[in-house]
Protein backbone atom coordinates (compact mmCIF):
# COMPACT_ATOMS: atom_id res chain seq x y z
CA UNK A 1 0.00 0.00 0.00
CA UNK A 2 1.45 3.85 -0.96
CA UNK A 3 2.81 5.35 2.21
CA UNK A 4 1.94 8.83 3.18
CA UNK A 5 3.94 11.60 2.60
CA UNK A 6 6.27 13.17 5.59
CA UNK A 7 4.78 16.27 6.94
CA UNK A 8 6.97 18.01 8.84
CA UNK A 9 5.11 21.01 11.39
CA UNK A 10 7.91 23.83 10.16
CA UNK A 11 10.15 23.90 7.18
CA UNK A 12 12.40 26.75 5.70
CA UNK A 13 13.71 25.97 2.87
CA UNK A 14 17.53 25.74 2.48
CA UNK A 15 17.66 26.53 6.24
CA UNK A 16 18.17 24.92 9.82
CA UNK A 17 17.24 26.08 13.04
CA UNK A 18 16.60 24.62 16.39
CA UNK A 19 15.03 25.64 19.80
CA UNK A 20 16.84 27.69 22.14
CA UNK A 21 15.77 28.96 25.58
CA UNK A 22 15.21 32.87 25.96
CA UNK A 23 17.79 33.14 28.55
CA UNK A 24 20.53 31.28 26.01
CA UNK A 25 20.30 33.98 23.71
CA UNK A 26 23.06 36.44 24.37
CA UNK A 27 21.91 40.32 25.23
CA UNK A 28 18.24 39.39 25.24
CA UNK A 29 17.40 40.62 28.54
CA UNK A 30 19.47 43.78 27.87
CA UNK A 31 17.58 45.02 24.59
CA UNK A 32 15.11 47.81 24.47
CA UNK A 33 11.98 45.79 23.08
CA UNK A 34 9.79 48.53 23.43
CA UNK A 35 10.96 50.13 20.51
CA UNK A 36 10.96 46.44 18.60
CA UNK A 37 6.81 46.47 19.92
CA UNK A 38 5.95 49.76 18.25
CA UNK A 39 7.68 48.18 14.89
CA UNK A 40 5.44 45.13 15.01
CA UNK A 41 2.91 46.91 16.33
CA UNK A 42 3.56 48.68 12.97
CA UNK A 43 3.60 45.45 10.98
CA UNK A 44 0.14 44.33 12.80
CA UNK A 45 -1.88 46.82 10.79
CA UNK A 46 -0.98 45.63 7.82
CA UNK A 47 -1.47 41.86 8.56
CA UNK A 48 -4.97 42.68 10.31
CA UNK A 49 -5.86 44.34 7.27
CA UNK A 50 -4.87 41.82 4.91
CA UNK A 51 -7.40 38.84 3.22
CA UNK A 52 -6.10 36.11 4.74
CA UNK A 53 -4.62 33.93 1.77
CA UNK A 54 -6.28 30.24 1.41
CA UNK A 55 -2.70 28.75 1.21
CA UNK A 56 1.01 29.98 1.48
CA UNK A 57 4.48 27.90 1.07
CA UNK A 58 5.80 30.13 4.02
CA UNK A 59 6.46 28.72 6.67
CA UNK A 60 4.65 30.81 9.34
CA UNK A 61 1.65 31.21 6.95
CA UNK A 62 -1.00 32.83 9.18
CA UNK A 63 0.41 32.76 12.17
CA UNK A 64 1.07 36.04 13.21
CA UNK A 65 -2.42 37.00 13.32
CA UNK A 66 -2.77 35.45 16.70
CA UNK A 67 0.36 37.31 18.03
CA UNK A 68 -1.16 40.49 16.50
CA UNK A 69 -4.14 39.82 17.81
CA UNK A 70 -3.63 39.89 21.01
CA UNK A 71 -1.02 42.77 20.52
CA UNK A 72 -3.98 44.89 19.36
CA UNK A 73 -5.60 44.50 23.13
CA UNK A 74 -2.77 44.49 25.03
CA UNK A 75 -1.81 47.42 27.67
CA UNK A 76 2.17 48.05 26.32
CA UNK A 77 3.89 51.08 27.67
CA UNK A 78 7.78 50.16 28.74
CA UNK A 79 9.96 47.74 27.95
CA UNK A 80 9.45 45.07 30.77
CA UNK A 81 6.13 44.27 29.41
CA UNK A 82 6.75 44.75 25.93
CA UNK A 83 9.81 41.81 26.12
CA UNK A 84 7.26 39.83 28.29
CA UNK A 85 4.72 39.90 25.48
CA UNK A 86 7.47 38.80 23.01
CA UNK A 87 8.01 35.57 25.42
CA UNK A 88 4.74 34.78 26.05
CA UNK A 89 3.24 34.85 22.14
CA UNK A 90 6.77 33.78 20.25
CA UNK A 91 9.04 30.61 20.66
CA UNK A 92 13.41 31.35 19.69
CA UNK A 93 14.63 29.04 16.82
CA UNK A 94 18.32 29.70 15.96
CA UNK A 95 18.19 29.85 11.99
CA UNK A 96 21.23 29.80 9.32
CA UNK A 97 21.27 28.61 6.33
CA UNK A 98 21.70 24.96 5.75
CA UNK A 99 25.16 23.78 6.86
CA UNK A 100 26.63 27.67 8.31
CA UNK A 101 26.22 28.61 11.81
CA UNK A 102 26.05 32.03 10.76
CA UNK A 103 23.47 34.57 8.97
CA UNK A 104 24.85 37.73 6.86
CA UNK A 105 24.31 41.04 7.55
CA UNK A 106 24.20 44.34 5.45
CA UNK A 107 22.61 47.88 5.51
CA UNK A 108 20.66 50.24 3.68
CA UNK A 109 19.31 53.59 3.91
CA UNK A 110 17.52 56.65 2.45
CA UNK A 111 20.17 59.24 0.21
CA UNK A 112 18.70 62.75 0.62
CA UNK A 113 20.11 64.24 -2.38
CA UNK A 114 19.83 67.87 -4.08
CA UNK A 115 17.51 68.14 -7.02
CA UNK A 116 14.93 69.95 -8.91
CA UNK A 117 11.55 70.05 -10.34
CA UNK A 118 12.91 71.57 -13.99
CA UNK A 119 15.88 71.27 -15.82
CA UNK A 120 18.57 73.54 -15.11
CA UNK A 121 22.19 73.68 -16.46
CA UNK A 122 22.85 72.50 -12.27
CA UNK A 123 20.46 69.87 -12.03
CA UNK A 124 20.17 68.08 -15.80
CA UNK A 125 19.84 64.01 -14.74
CA UNK A 126 15.88 62.99 -15.12
CA UNK A 127 14.17 60.63 -12.14
CA UNK A 128 12.10 58.92 -14.11
CA UNK A 129 8.76 57.04 -13.13
CA UNK A 130 7.60 54.10 -14.95
CA UNK A 131 7.05 54.30 -18.67
CA UNK A 132 3.93 53.37 -19.73
CA UNK A 133 5.18 50.64 -22.12
CA UNK A 134 6.85 48.71 -19.98
CA UNK A 135 5.43 45.40 -20.11
CA UNK A 136 6.14 42.75 -17.25
CA UNK A 137 5.07 39.30 -18.43
CA UNK A 138 2.42 37.49 -16.60
CA UNK A 139 1.21 41.10 -15.21
CA UNK A 140 -1.36 43.39 -16.29
CA UNK A 141 0.06 46.14 -18.99
CA UNK A 142 -1.77 48.40 -16.63
CA UNK A 143 -0.73 47.29 -13.27
CA UNK A 144 -0.17 50.20 -10.47
CA UNK A 145 3.08 47.54 -8.49
CA UNK A 146 5.17 45.30 -11.00
CA UNK A 147 7.36 42.49 -9.71
CA UNK A 148 10.73 43.15 -8.83
CA UNK A 149 11.91 40.19 -10.90
CA UNK A 150 10.40 38.96 -13.55
CA UNK A 151 11.01 39.12 -18.00
CA UNK A 152 10.66 43.01 -18.71
CA UNK A 153 9.98 44.06 -22.46
CA UNK A 154 8.28 46.80 -23.98
CA UNK A 155 5.68 47.31 -26.95
CA UNK A 156 6.52 48.03 -30.67
CA UNK A 157 3.11 47.86 -32.27
CA UNK A 158 0.56 46.00 -30.71
CA UNK A 159 2.00 42.82 -30.50
CA UNK A 160 5.82 43.19 -31.09
CA UNK A 161 7.81 42.82 -27.93
CA UNK A 162 11.57 43.63 -27.63
CA UNK A 163 13.63 43.92 -24.01
CA UNK A 164 13.40 46.84 -22.72
CA UNK A 165 16.15 49.99 -22.82
CA UNK A 166 19.31 49.41 -20.16
CA UNK A 167 21.13 52.04 -18.54
CA UNK A 168 23.65 53.00 -21.05
CA UNK A 169 20.42 54.03 -23.79
CA UNK A 170 18.21 55.43 -21.00
CA UNK A 171 21.14 57.95 -20.08
CA UNK A 172 21.85 58.56 -23.96
CA UNK A 173 18.07 59.64 -24.02
CA UNK A 174 16.02 56.89 -25.20
CA UNK A 175 12.70 57.52 -22.78
CA UNK A 176 13.66 61.42 -22.82
CA UNK A 177 10.72 64.04 -23.81
CA UNK A 178 8.08 61.70 -22.99
CA UNK A 179 6.93 63.73 -19.60
CA UNK A 180 8.20 60.73 -17.51
CA UNK A 181 10.48 63.27 -15.53
CA UNK A 182 9.59 63.33 -11.96
CA UNK A 183 12.55 65.61 -11.14
CA UNK A 184 16.10 66.29 -12.16
CA UNK A 185 19.63 65.70 -10.03
CA UNK A 186 22.98 66.82 -10.24
CA UNK A 187 24.46 63.61 -12.01
CA UNK A 188 24.12 59.85 -12.40
CA UNK A 189 26.02 58.68 -9.13
CA UNK A 190 23.49 60.54 -7.25
CA UNK A 191 21.11 58.60 -9.37
CA UNK A 192 22.13 55.60 -9.53
CA UNK A 193 22.67 55.23 -5.55
CA UNK A 194 19.06 56.09 -5.37
CA UNK A 195 18.94 53.24 -7.16
CA UNK A 196 20.79 51.16 -5.46
CA UNK A 197 18.78 52.07 -1.54
CA UNK A 198 15.36 51.93 -4.17
CA UNK A 199 14.62 55.45 -2.31
CA UNK A 200 15.04 59.01 -2.05
CA UNK A 201 14.58 62.32 -0.69
CA UNK A 202 15.29 65.05 -3.22
CA UNK A 203 15.92 68.81 -1.66
CA UNK A 204 14.65 70.92 -3.82
CA UNK A 205 15.98 74.59 -4.31
CA UNK A 206 12.40 76.23 -2.74
CA UNK A 207 13.03 74.00 0.37
CA UNK A 208 10.52 71.71 -0.54
CA UNK A 209 11.23 67.62 -1.15
CA UNK A 210 10.09 64.83 -3.27
CA UNK A 211 10.15 61.84 -1.55
CA UNK A 212 10.82 58.73 -4.30
CA UNK A 213 10.22 55.37 -4.08
CA UNK A 214 10.78 52.04 -6.32
CA UNK A 215 8.29 51.77 -8.77
CA UNK A 216 9.54 49.14 -11.31
CA UNK A 217 13.43 48.25 -13.81
CA UNK A 218 14.24 47.69 -16.48
CA UNK A 219 14.29 43.73 -16.21
CA UNK A 220 18.29 43.99 -17.11
CA UNK A 221 20.26 41.91 -14.85
CA UNK A 222 22.16 43.93 -11.92
CA UNK A 223 26.03 43.77 -11.96
CA UNK A 224 27.50 45.64 -8.81
CA UNK A 225 29.48 48.46 -9.60
CA UNK A 226 31.87 47.71 -6.41
CA UNK A 227 32.92 44.30 -7.63
CA UNK A 228 33.85 45.98 -10.53
CA UNK A 229 36.53 48.06 -8.76
CA UNK A 230 37.68 44.90 -6.99
CA UNK A 231 37.58 42.63 -9.67
CA UNK A 232 39.97 45.77 -11.56
CA UNK A 233 42.02 45.52 -8.04
CA UNK A 234 41.21 49.48 -8.15
CA UNK A 235 39.80 49.50 -4.33
CA UNK A 236 40.62 46.73 -2.00
CA UNK A 237 38.15 44.37 -0.89
CA UNK A 238 38.61 44.68 2.56
CA UNK A 239 38.33 48.96 1.72
CA UNK A 240 34.82 48.24 -0.11
CA UNK A 241 31.94 50.53 0.72
CA UNK A 242 29.31 52.65 -0.53
CA UNK A 243 31.60 55.83 -0.09
CA UNK A 244 34.81 54.63 -1.48
CA UNK A 245 32.69 53.84 -4.73
CA UNK A 246 31.43 57.45 -4.70
CA UNK A 247 34.76 58.83 -3.93
CA UNK A 248 36.24 56.76 -6.83
CA UNK A 249 33.39 57.87 -9.34
CA UNK A 250 33.89 61.72 -8.66
CA UNK A 251 37.97 61.48 -9.24
CA UNK A 252 37.51 59.57 -12.59
CA UNK A 253 33.79 61.07 -14.27
CA UNK A 254 35.14 59.35 -17.45
CA UNK A 255 35.99 56.14 -16.45
CA UNK A 256 32.39 56.47 -13.75
CA UNK A 257 30.56 56.29 -16.71
CA UNK A 258 32.08 53.07 -18.33
CA UNK A 259 31.58 51.82 -14.95
CA UNK A 260 27.94 52.74 -14.56
CA UNK A 261 26.85 51.13 -17.96
CA UNK A 262 28.27 47.70 -17.13
CA UNK A 263 25.00 48.10 -14.40
CA UNK A 264 22.72 48.11 -17.30
CA UNK A 265 19.72 47.46 -15.21
CA UNK A 266 17.80 51.08 -14.33
CA UNK A 267 15.31 51.60 -11.40
CA UNK A 268 12.17 53.43 -12.14
CA UNK A 269 10.45 55.80 -9.19
CA UNK A 270 7.09 57.23 -8.00
CA UNK A 271 6.64 60.09 -5.93
CA UNK A 272 4.91 59.23 -2.64
CA UNK A 273 2.97 61.58 -0.84
CA UNK A 274 5.14 61.84 2.79
CA UNK A 275 7.03 64.68 4.85
CA UNK A 276 10.09 64.91 5.95
CA UNK A 277 8.90 63.78 9.04
CA UNK A 278 7.97 60.19 7.98
CA UNK A 279 10.33 57.49 7.29
CA UNK A 280 10.41 55.47 4.22
CA UNK A 281 7.57 53.02 3.58
CA UNK A 282 8.35 49.29 3.32
CA UNK A 283 7.21 46.76 1.04
CA UNK A 284 5.10 45.55 3.90
CA UNK A 285 3.32 49.23 3.50
CA UNK A 286 4.17 50.69 6.30
CA UNK A 287 6.74 53.20 7.57
CA UNK A 288 10.44 51.84 8.66
CA UNK A 289 11.81 52.03 12.02
CA UNK A 290 15.37 53.31 11.67
CA UNK A 291 17.54 50.65 13.66
CA UNK A 292 14.29 47.90 13.74
CA UNK A 293 13.13 47.62 10.42
CA UNK A 294 15.34 44.80 8.53
CA UNK A 295 14.68 43.34 4.74
CA UNK A 296 14.54 39.50 4.29
CA UNK A 297 13.88 37.42 1.18
CA UNK A 298 10.19 37.47 0.72
CA UNK A 299 9.94 34.00 -0.82
CA UNK A 300 10.53 32.44 2.89
CA UNK A 301 9.78 34.80 5.55
CA UNK A 302 6.72 36.98 6.30
CA UNK A 303 5.82 40.68 6.63
CA UNK A 304 5.95 41.61 10.68
CA UNK A 305 8.66 38.59 11.54
CA UNK A 306 10.70 39.20 14.80
CA UNK A 307 13.86 38.34 14.33
CA UNK A 308 17.02 39.11 17.17
CA UNK A 309 20.21 39.88 15.23
CA UNK A 310 23.41 39.55 17.65
CA UNK A 311 26.72 40.10 16.42
CA UNK A 312 29.60 43.12 16.25
CA UNK A 313 28.97 45.60 13.63
CA UNK A 314 31.23 48.81 13.00
CA UNK A 315 28.35 51.27 13.68
CA UNK A 316 30.53 54.20 15.82
CA UNK A 317 33.76 53.45 13.10
CA UNK A 318 34.91 51.45 10.51
CA UNK A 319 37.13 49.30 12.74
CA UNK A 320 35.01 49.43 15.65
CA UNK A 321 33.44 46.24 17.00
CA UNK A 322 30.09 47.72 18.41
CA UNK A 323 28.27 44.95 19.96
CA UNK A 324 24.94 44.61 18.16
CA UNK A 325 22.08 42.73 19.81
CA UNK A 326 18.87 44.16 18.86
CA UNK A 327 15.01 42.80 18.11
CA UNK A 328 14.62 43.40 14.82
CA UNK A 329 10.94 43.48 12.42
CA UNK A 330 11.14 42.29 8.89
CA UNK A 331 9.26 44.75 7.00
CA UNK A 332 10.85 45.05 3.69
CA UNK A 333 12.36 42.95 0.87
CA UNK A 334 15.27 42.86 -1.38
CA UNK A 335 16.31 40.88 -4.87
CA UNK A 336 19.40 39.88 -3.36
CA UNK A 337 18.26 39.39 -0.24
CA UNK A 338 18.25 35.71 0.09
CA UNK A 339 18.29 32.96 2.01
CA UNK A 340 16.65 32.04 5.77
CA UNK A 341 19.39 33.95 7.91
CA UNK A 342 19.88 36.87 5.35
CA UNK A 343 19.03 40.54 6.07
CA UNK A 344 19.29 44.23 5.16
CA UNK A 345 19.24 46.49 8.49
CA UNK A 346 17.55 50.02 8.00
CA UNK A 347 19.20 52.89 9.76
CA UNK A 348 17.11 56.08 8.58
CA UNK A 349 17.95 59.10 5.96
CA UNK A 350 20.50 60.99 5.44
CA UNK A 351 24.72 60.79 4.97
CA UNK A 352 25.40 59.53 8.67
CA UNK A 353 22.51 56.21 8.12
CA UNK A 354 24.57 56.10 4.50
CA UNK A 355 27.68 56.12 6.02
CA UNK A 356 26.97 53.14 8.64
CA UNK A 357 24.89 51.10 6.15
CA UNK A 358 27.70 51.58 3.51
CA UNK A 359 30.46 49.49 5.77
CA UNK A 360 28.21 46.64 6.99
CA UNK A 361 29.17 43.12 5.52
CA UNK A 362 29.14 40.86 8.29
CA UNK A 363 28.17 37.49 9.57
CA UNK A 364 25.61 37.63 12.30
CA UNK A 365 23.42 35.22 14.32
CA UNK A 366 20.09 35.08 14.06
CA UNK A 367 17.12 34.13 16.13
CA UNK A 368 13.64 33.88 14.58
CA UNK A 369 10.90 34.02 16.99
CA UNK A 370 7.63 31.77 15.64
CA UNK A 371 4.13 31.95 17.25
CA UNK A 372 3.76 29.53 19.50
CA UNK A 373 1.10 27.77 17.58
CA UNK A 374 3.84 26.44 15.26
CA UNK A 375 5.50 25.34 18.35
CA UNK A 376 7.91 22.28 16.62
CA UNK A 377 7.69 20.50 19.62
CA UNK A 378 3.49 20.34 19.91
CA UNK A 379 3.16 19.80 16.63
CA UNK A 380 5.90 17.30 16.26
CA UNK A 381 3.29 14.90 18.34
CA UNK A 382 0.80 15.55 15.57
CA UNK A 383 2.62 14.02 12.77
CA UNK A 384 0.80 11.91 10.32
CA UNK A 385 1.83 7.91 10.71
CA UNK A 386 1.61 5.31 8.49
CA UNK A 387 -1.28 3.18 8.63
CA UNK A 388 -1.57 0.32 10.68
CA UNK A 389 -0.40 -3.06 9.72
CA UNK A 390 -2.50 -5.14 8.13
CA UNK A 391 -3.70 -8.47 10.23
CA UNK A 392 -1.86 -11.79 9.03
CA UNK A 393 -5.39 -13.01 7.78
CA UNK A 394 -5.49 -9.99 5.17
CA UNK A 395 -1.84 -9.60 4.52
CA UNK A 396 -2.58 -13.42 3.39
CA UNK A 397 -5.22 -12.28 0.81
CA UNK A 398 -2.97 -8.77 0.09
CA UNK A 399 0.40 -9.69 -0.94
CA UNK A 400 2.80 -7.35 0.54
CA UNK A 401 6.00 -6.02 -1.51
CA UNK A 402 9.13 -3.90 -0.41
CA UNK A 403 7.87 -0.34 -0.44
CA UNK A 404 9.89 1.36 -3.81
CA UNK A 405 13.48 2.37 -3.62
CA UNK A 406 12.08 6.25 -4.17
CA UNK A 407 9.60 5.92 -0.67
CA UNK A 408 11.48 6.33 2.61
CA UNK A 409 11.79 3.04 4.57
CA UNK A 410 9.49 2.73 7.20
CA UNK A 411 12.24 2.39 9.91
CA UNK A 412 13.47 5.95 8.82
CA UNK A 413 10.40 7.56 8.79
CA UNK A 414 11.13 9.50 11.80
CA UNK A 415 14.35 10.80 9.87
CA UNK A 416 13.75 12.12 6.33
CA UNK A 417 17.83 12.52 6.08
CA UNK A 418 18.35 8.94 6.39
CA UNK A 419 15.54 8.10 4.36
CA UNK A 420 16.58 10.11 1.13
CA UNK A 421 20.05 10.91 1.59
CA UNK A 422 19.29 14.38 1.99
CA UNK A 423 20.99 16.02 5.17
CA UNK A 424 18.60 16.80 7.88
CA UNK A 425 19.21 20.85 9.45
CA UNK A 426 18.03 19.46 13.36
CA UNK A 427 20.69 16.74 12.89
CA UNK A 428 23.65 19.26 11.94
CA UNK A 429 26.23 20.15 13.76
CA UNK A 430 24.90 23.74 14.20
CA UNK A 431 21.60 22.60 15.26
CA UNK A 432 20.55 20.33 18.07
CA UNK A 433 17.67 18.07 17.35
CA UNK A 434 14.09 18.69 18.66
CA UNK A 435 13.03 15.93 20.17
CA UNK A 436 9.02 14.79 20.77
CA UNK A 437 8.19 14.33 24.48
CA UNK A 438 7.04 10.67 23.49
CA UNK A 439 9.92 9.88 21.52
CA UNK A 440 13.83 10.08 21.73
CA UNK A 441 13.75 10.04 18.03
CA UNK A 442 15.06 13.70 16.69
CA UNK A 443 12.70 15.34 14.71
CA UNK A 444 13.90 17.28 11.37
CA UNK A 445 13.33 20.63 11.36
CA UNK A 446 13.40 20.34 7.85
CA UNK A 447 14.70 18.16 4.83
CA UNK A 448 16.44 20.00 1.85
CA UNK A 449 18.94 19.62 -0.77
CA UNK A 450 21.95 21.20 -0.67
CA UNK A 451 21.88 24.84 -1.64
CA UNK A 452 23.63 26.96 -4.13
CA UNK A 453 27.15 28.31 -3.52
CA UNK A 454 26.64 30.91 -1.24
CA UNK A 455 27.54 34.40 -2.66
CA UNK A 456 31.07 35.98 -1.71
CA UNK A 457 30.02 37.14 1.50
CA UNK A 458 32.90 40.16 1.55
CA UNK A 459 31.24 41.87 -1.64
CA UNK A 460 30.25 45.68 -1.25
CA UNK A 461 26.86 46.56 0.01
CA UNK A 462 26.15 47.84 -3.77
CA UNK A 463 27.05 44.13 -4.78
CA UNK A 464 23.54 43.71 -3.68
CA UNK A 465 20.45 44.61 -6.06
CA UNK A 466 18.80 47.02 -3.99
CA UNK A 467 15.41 46.27 -3.62
CA UNK A 468 13.19 49.41 -3.23
CA UNK A 469 11.51 48.60 0.27
CA UNK A 470 8.34 50.43 0.02
CA UNK A 471 8.55 47.96 -3.12
CA UNK A 472 11.15 45.87 -3.77
CA UNK A 473 13.95 48.11 -4.23
CA UNK A 474 16.65 46.75 -6.61
CA UNK A 475 19.23 46.65 -3.73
Amino acid sequence: MPYPPLVWPLEVSGGQYSPLAWGNIPGWSEDDHLHAYKAFRLSCNAISAQRAPQTTSKALGTSLRGPCHAAKGAAIWDAARAKLFFERHFLPLRISRLGEDDGFVTGYYEPVIDGSRTRTDVYSVPIYRRPSNLFVRGFRYDSAELPNKGQVFRKIGRRKLVPYYDRAEIEDGAIAGRGLEICFVKNQTDLLFAQIQGSARVRLEDGATVRINYAAHNGHPYTPVGRILIDRGIIPREQMSMQKIREWMEQNPEGSTELRRQNRSFVFFREVQLSDKDEAVGAQGVPLTPGRSIAVDKALHVYGTPFFIEGELPIETEQSKTPFRRLMIAQDTGSAIVGPARADLYFGAGADAGKVSGRLRHNMRFVMLVPRTLDPVVRGRKMPVPDARPSDTIAKLVPQTEPPKDQPNLKNAANPAAATGAVSPATSQSAKPVATAASSTPLAATAVPLPEPRPNLAAPRDAIPHRGHHHHRQR
